[in-house]
């Protein structure tokens, strides 16, 4: 039965969203998101991981009903099971780690509008039964959040010196202390999520050749 569950097949949907069919670097979705919440790590993380909730279990609950919706209506059924699902999101990080909550502010509520997860709904769920469903939601949430942290990773680093709020960069490398380093302050400003966001894309590309246009 774990073979099964576990096949090949159903591994590849976990592991393509990681390289070759990435949301964010080869789909170009969500890029919103990687500009708004990216400053830190922590808001980055726990935005990665409330979308992978969310469109894991929205997968499974379509995927449960996709023979009973009408076509005619299945765009409204997929928004209401999505708003059902951030509004869950939303009072659970609002009642266990309020201080993120409100850092991602208004973003946490516009996972909605998130295109990975309408992508995902009508691209797979609304076909396949619910594990390939619910292993392609996670895949892809964790595709999303995977480059949410490395754009994180890099601009908190070196807009604030620091990683996950603690200072990593000692005092005495500062200019102002007698050093050689300064934070770089537009590493903190939106435009620069964009171009790290293109700098990942140019490099996972160039070391792909199937990702290359022709």
């Amino acid at each position: 039965m774990s073979e099964q569950l576990f096949s090949k097949k159903n591994m590849k949907l976990l592991t393509d969203p990681l390289g070759s069919n990435n949301p964010i670097t080869v789909q170009v979705l969500g890029i919103c998101s990687a500009l708004a919440v990216t400053a830190q790590m922590k808001p980055a993380f726990v935005m990665a991981l409330s979308v992978t909730v969310v469109v894991a279990f929205a997968n499974v609950i379509i995927s449960l009903l996709r023979n009973t919706i009408p076509n005619r209506i299945r765009i409204i059924v997929q928004l209401v099971v999505l708003a059902a699902l951030v509004i869950l999101v939303d009072q659970f990080l609002k009642a266990f780690v309020y201080d993120v909550s409100k850092q991602l502010s208004v973003f946490v509520g516009l996972i909605i509008t998130n295109c990975i997860l309408m992508g995902r709904l009508e691209a797979f769920a609304l076909g396949n039964k619910p594990w390939p469903s619910f292993l392609d939601g996670v895949g892809n949430g964790a595709g999303y959040g995977m480059i949410l942290l490395i754009v994180a990773f890099f601009r908190e680093l070196l807009g604030s010196g620091s990683i996950w709020g603690h200072k990593i960069l000692p005092e005495s490398w500062y200019i102002a202390q007698g050093g050689f380093y300064s934070n770089n302050g537009m590493m903190i400003l939106p435009p620069m999520a964009l171009i790290t966001v293109g700098v990942i894309i140019w490099v996972q590309r160039s070391r792909n050749r199937n990702l290359q246009e022709k």
